[in-house]
Order: C-alpha cells, then sequence, then structure tokens
C-alpha cells in the first residue's frame, strides 16, 4: 500500500494475524488510514510522502493532544500506539482507535437529514467546540503545547508568509486584506486549546447524530478560541461537495442555523463575548483564501492530483471579498 508497509507494521505490534488497510480520502497533510488484523480496528496517521524533516514532531503533537482530550472525556479518538523509529515504515506514526460515523461532505447528506434534525446537528457542533475550550489546558497536561500570547500577531505574519510561498498569479484584493489585518489585531483573552480546522466534515456523526469525534488535530495549539468560531462560520459560508449539479453551501441548506445563531449558541455555551468578531472572521476568510490559494497553486505546478483541484482556485476571489466586507462590519 502506498505510504505504508503494513508487513512492517504486522511485525513492529507483534501480530499473528496479517493486517489489511486502506487510505482514507480527503484531509489536506498527513496520510490516514483504516488498518485491522480481522479483529482490531484502527487509524494510522504519518507525515505526507515526501516528508524529509528528521523530527517525528508533527505525529508526537497529535498524539499528545488526542492522548489528552480523549482522557478528558472530549470525543477525540483515543491515541494506542506512538512511534518515531522511521525504520519501520519510513516515517513516523501513531495508530488510534477507529471510531465509528458518518463525514457530512455533501448536500445531499445535510438535506436528507430535514430542517429539524440539520438544526440541531449544527448546534450540537457549536457545541462541542465551546465544550473543547472550557477545557484548562493545563488541567489536562496541555499547558505547554502552545504560546497563546501573541498568537493572533503570529498568525497574521504567518499566512502571509504562506501566501508569499504559494503565488502562481495576481488575487485580487488578498494584500490589501493582509494589510487591513495587520492594523488593529486583537490581544485575544484567556488562551484554550484550538483545533484550527473546526468544520462540520471534520468530526464523525453517530446514528443518533451525536458528534463520535472531531477529527485532523494537526493544526492545533493553544490559542485564541475566538479563531476556531469564526473559522467554523466562514466554513459555514463555503460551497458543499457535490457529484452532480451546482455546488451549495450550508448555510443555504434548509435547516441550517444562521451565523447569528450559531454564534450566540456559542456565547451561551461558553460564556464568552462574541459581539464583536468582525476581525475575527476577515482574518479566518484570509487564511482559508491562502489555504485555498495554496492546493490551486500545486494543482498549476502538477503537484496535485485528483477530482475537484481545477475549480478550488475559484473560491479564494469570494474569500478575499468575505475578509473586506467583515471588517466593514457586514
Amino acid at each position: 500500500m502506498k505510504g505504508l508497509d503494513l508487513a512492517a507494521l504486522q511485525a513492529y505490534l507483534g501480530s499473528s494475524r496479517e493486517l489489511t488497510g486502506r487510505m482514507f480520502a480527503g484531509g489536506r497533510s498527513n496520510l490516514t488510514y483504516a488498518i485491522t488484523d480481522g479483529q482490531q480496528r484502527w487509524v494510522l496517521r504519518r507525515p505526507p510522502l515526501g516528508h524529509v524533516l528528521p523530527t517525528a514532531h508533527d505525529m508526537v503533537r497529535e498524539h499528545r493532544v488526542l492522548e489528552a482530550l480523549s482522557k478528558a472525556g472530549f470525543p477525540a479518538p483515543r491515541p494506542v500506539a506512538l512511534c518515531t523509529d522511521i525504520s519501520v515504515i519510513g516515517a513516523p506514526f501513531y495508530l488510534m482507535e477507529q471510531v465509528d460515523g458518518k463525514i457530512y461532505r455533501e448536500e445531499s447528506d445535510l438535506s436528507d437529514l430535514g430542517p429539524s434534525a440539520l438544526h440541531g446537528l449544527i448546534l450540537s457542533l457549536v457545541d462541542t467546540l465551546a465544550d473543547l475550550h472550557a477545557l484548562d489546558p493545563a488541567a489536562i497536561g496541555l499547558a505547554d503545547f502552545g504560546r497563546p500570547e501573541g498568537f493572533n500577531q503570529r498568525q497574521v505574519s504567518r499566512w502571509r508568509k504562506q501566501l508569499d510561498a504559494s503565488r502562481s498569479r495576481d488575487v485580487a484584493g488578498i494584500d490589501e486584506l493582509h494589510a487591513r489585518l495587520a492594523v488593529d489585531i486583537p490581544e485575544g483573552g484567556p488562551g484554550a486549546v484550538v483545533h484550527g480546522d473546526y468544520r462540520l466534515d471534520n468530526v464523525l456523526i453517530g446514528d443518533q447524530l451525536q458528534i463520535n469525534a472531531v477529527l485532523d488535530w494537526e493544526m492545533s495549539t493553544l490559542g485564541d478560541p475566538l479563531s476556531d468560531v469564526a473559522l467554523m462560520l466562514v466554513y459555514a459560508g463555503l460551497p458543499l461537495q457535490v457529484t452532480d449539479g451546482l455546488a451549495t453551501v450550508p448555510l443555504k441548506v434548509p435547516g441550517h442555523p444562521t451565523l447569528r445563531e450559531m454564534s450566540a449558541r456559542y456565547a451561551e455555551r461558553s460564556g464568552r463575548d462574541v459581539s464583536d468578531l468582525h476581525w475575527y472572521v476577515a482574518f479566518a476568510s484570509f487564511k482559508l483564501a491562502v489555504i485555498l490559494e495554496g492546493v490551486h497553486y500545486r494543482y498549476v505546478q502538477g503537484q496535485t492530483v485528483g477530482d475537484g483541484f481545477d475549480t478550488i482556485g475559484n473560491l479564494v476571489g469570494p474569500l478575499v471579498m468575505r475578509g473586506h466586507e467583515a471588517l466593514e462590519g457586514n
């Protein structure tokens, strides 16, 4: 299997039963595989192919945050093994329990639920984020998982550097948006564990529409929790995957709560002030625009293959526009 030597993994685990597996589709960076020996099931995460850094830093961080959160009772997959010896499969990796559930990525997934069930599901998504931010990092062993002080300032600088590394065309207004964001950066309140990419298709949903697990923690750190809230709101306005027809944004699906409802629910659940999210929504729009511009850059360079990548670049301009609108109070 590409990126994973199952025989070597079997030897590492000391299992007498042959392993089988498959790679999960999706994911922005690290590779994810479903593994089974016919009795037990795991999920394996490893860095992307071509990963040449001599450190297992990313895998160690992901394993650490999952261990802390699952022990604290938060719905995150429970890790079962961490291997930093790259001689085993050619890269550091960790294994975690495989959690049952469905990922909702397409318009039909949401519309088939019906308005009432969809409304409740999205509010559960909001509640789960508030529950994450309610955890005391020090109490769960993550006091040194990041530096909340100056988090927003570092994010503005970091994503500008990412933009500069992904330029393949002129994007109207994106440099002006960054300049506006850098003028008056919120200091933010007390830090919390932030996911960094919190959205509906990064959670596993159970049969009763409960959130069984939050996935993809590779961007997690300690930072400003309002950054997660804003990103969740921006994602709600981005087009869903579609197999046929025109793309639909989640907000347009009957029953989906409005952005105002979502932010009010978070405020009620968390006790945090969300009365002024304009800068945060603008920055979330900029961050996503940079991420998608990077995907577009790799596509035009022939470094990315698959369905849908040819249209990713079309989302960048509207996100930049959304960022400017947010700064203007819209």
